[in-house]
């Protein structure tokens, strides 16, 4: 056996779950490589394959044998292995566990004490008796919620397997997994491609099923030839294709051998709204819309094939059959919900249920839409829409097409109340209430539909909280980690002043009662536990990040404009000592329960340093007492940046901490004074 070779490992199945095989793939790429390290076998590059009907992992220049291992076991202490000139239980245990008797253990002291130990040199096993036990437990780890048998066997899986490789270079490595006895075997399409496929090298793994086998075996270049197929059929017909990214994954973990189809169906459908028409092309059927140079959505579609068919009508034929009647149920539903206006199921809402503690969705539509209007001139929004606008919010969950299209819900709403007659901005409003609904979506357009959106989630946290249901650890079943990521979003980058602690409390009081007095406080501090990871997100320090909170600012846009200005501040030649001035003054006055930042008796400023530092602040204070500092708070931390010289004179030359006692109040209350100023905006003590 040489020293270093490549591994290929195959796990050949019945067709894998589409949206589930990508994580799998990684899952067991990342199980087995780990082992392999643990294993101190080094190996050059790795990499994993994933089609339909296989899991499968080519590692390069893999060791041939583990190195020697020494090995250390601590056992009982020395004093413990004895008792009255006799071995103890406890030491003749460690050294049978260890399978050596007594005299062929060691000492070991420590500044601790002396320990019984056991020290050996174990020899390295070979890669061959490894693997098997490697790639059952790399196996057995994948996140599978539910696994399935066949057969006869006790085996179970996600699904049925049939074949595996184990190849090391040329050699078949022995094992079983499932049942199943390793070779160096694998297969091809199902239809198109050779059944049977040796391998007589791991490299020659992906080529050798592509050429003969038609699949394409590595799930990126398989998912790219998807996008390219798609995009090269979406101009021959005339169009651009929407290329969902997540329909591109599953579409892709749904082939090995793809080639695009290209399909139609009656122009009619177009009346329905897109949205509609694209849901069911995409979630039904796994089609990819076709939109015009104009923007408008085409009567065309594009279906990905699994094989290169010599008659592709026959499969464009029945993909066209398969979504007519998906796009007249569309269409049906549409006019069968036009037939009553959208407000006309408002009062339905009191037969659903939001929280059995918190009334049904008619009551949380009542208190959404007060607190929209009430949140609207923040936003500049006009209030007696953002009040409509909340009122019809949920409405559409009622109608036939949200039924059976849930993912439209809002969408459809801004389509009825359009039809209505509603007015536009209440229109926009409802088609953006659920915005940003992911990481990364935009959020609502329009002030209306800012005020709305964000007034909806006030009213989940709030609620929620106020019930005792706060996320706890990894549990977050109502999401409201992303309810305050969300409102947080609304006011940075919709540039709303909103008090947002105030606008918290007006929503706590629309519950009547119903929870703690203190909830909106509690929910302001999640908030701001989320504001640390949104401002994490876009590259702010987070020493930055916790010296603006630790100011508690009310308004969410607020915290960004001051967290800029502290970066602001940062590039000042001044800032490094004026931060760490800070953190000292701050820890003297945590040492002294006294100070406070109340009047300072010139009188008692002796020193030449603390009277130019007197002076200084003196001076400051009544240049900024006609200055509104919210205004540029960059302005007022450069103009702060002046004491940076007598604040570091104060610190050379005066003795805080005097033995008289009016000496050292006083200059405890001028480093009071002084930090207020800062206070103003941050506490820049933190930073650093």
């Amino acid at each position: 056996m040489s020293d270093a070779r490549d591994l290929l490992i195959e796990l050949g199945t019945e067709e894998l779950p589409p949206k589930a095989l990508p994580g799998l793939s990684a899952a067991f790429h990342t199980e087995l490589t780990n082992r392999l390290r643990d294993a101190r076998l080094p190996f050059t590059a790795s990499r994993a394959y994933a089609s339909p009907r296989r899991l499968a992992i080519l590692v390069e220049g893999l060791a041939a044998m583990q190195p020697a291992q020494d090995v250390e076991r601590r056992g009982p202490a020395v004093a413990a292995a004895f008792k009255d000139g006799n071995l103890t239980p406890a030491a003749l245990g460690f050294a049978r566990s260890c399978g050596v008797d007594f005299d062929a253990l060691d000492t070991l002291k420590t500044d601790k004490g002396e320990w019984l130990v056991y020290r050996a040199s174990q020899p390295g096993r070979p890669v061959g008796e490894l693997l098997p036990g490697f790639v059952r437990d790399a196996l057995a780890a994948l996140p599978i919620p539910k696994r399935m048998r066949w057969g006869s066997g006790d085996a179970e899986f996600v699904r049925p397997v049939h074949w595996l490789v184990m190849l090391y270079g040329e050699e078949v490595l022995p094992a079983e997994v499932y049942g199943i006895h390793s070779g160096n075997t694998t297969r091809g399409h199902r239809f198109i491609g050779e059944q049977a496929l040796t391998v007589e090298r791991p490299a020659d793994y992906a080529g050798l099923l592509e050429t003969r086998g038609k699949v394409i075996a590595d799930f990126d270049t398989r998912r790219e030839r998807v996008r390219a197929l798609v995009d090269a059929a979406a101009l021959a017909a005339g169009g651009r294709p929407l290329i969902d990214e997540a329909l591109l994954t599953e579409v892709t973990a749904l082939v090995e051998w793809p080639a695009p189809i290209t399909g139609s169906f009656d122009a009619h459908f177009l009346e329905v709204p897109r949205e509609a028409l694209i849901a069911s092309m995409q979630g039904h059927q796994k089609y990819f819309p076709l939109e015009g140079a104009d923007g408008h959505l085409l009567n065309r579609f594009i279906t990905i094939s699994n094989i290169d068919s010599p008659r592709p009508e026959l499969i464009r034929d029945g993909n066209e059959r398969v979504i007519r009647p998906r796009l007249s149920d569309a269409a049906f539903f549409f006019r069968k919900d036009r037939e009553q206006p959208l407000a006309a199921r408002l009062e339905r809402l009191g037969d659903m249920v939001f929280e059995r503690r918190l009334g049904s969705l008619l009551d949380k539509t009542g208190r959404v839409a007060g607190l929209a209007a009430r949140l609207a001139p923040a936003f500049g929004a006009d209030a007696a829409h953002a009040r409509r606008a909340g009122e019809l919010s949920r409405c559409d969950l009622l109608s036939e097409m949200v039924g059976e299209f849930p993912e439209l819900q809002g969408t459809m709403g801004a389509h009825y109340a359009a039809h209505d007659g509603e007015a536009p901005a209440v229109c926009q409003a409802l088609g953006e209430f659920y915005q940003p609904r992911f990481a990364g979506d935009a959020i609502p357009a329009s002030a209306v539909g800012r005020a709305v959106a964000l007034a909806e989630r006030l009213d989940t946290l709030v609620g929620i909280f106020g019930i005792g249901s706060a996320p706890t650890g990894d549990k977050d079943p109502y999401a409201l980690r992303r309810a305050a990521l969300g409102a947080l979003r609304i006011c940075i980058e919709g540039a709303s002043p909103l008090d947002l602690a105030g606008a918290l409390h007006e929503a706590a009081t629309a519950y009547d009662g119903r929870i703690a007095p203190t909830t909106a406080d509690d929910v302001f501090t999640f908030i701001l536990e989320r504001a640390r990871a949104y401002f994490a997100d876009r590259g702010t320090r987070a020493d930055v990040v916790e010296a603006v909170l630790a100011v508690r600012p009310h308004s969410a846009l607020d915290i960004a404009r001051r967290i800029e200005a502290v970066e602001a501040f940062l590039a000042l030649p001044q800032a490094g000592a004026l931060a760490a001035a800070n953190k000292r003054i701050g820890n003297l006055l945590k040492k002294s329960a006294q100070a406070d930042a109340g009047a300072i008796d010139p009188a008692l400023l002796l020193e030449p340093a603390e009277q130019r530092l007197g002076e200084a602040l003196l001076n400051l204070e009544q240049t900024l007492a006609s200055t509104d500092i919210g205004a540029d708070y960059g302005a007022y931390l450069s103009r702060l940046a002046a004491l940076h010289d007598p604040v570091n004179a104060f610190f050379d030359s005066v003795l805080v901490m005097a033995d008289d006692p009016a000496l050292r109040d006083n200059r405890l209350r001028l480093l009071a004074k002084l930090q207020q100023l800062f206070l103003r905006v941050a506490d820049v003590g933190l930073i650093g």
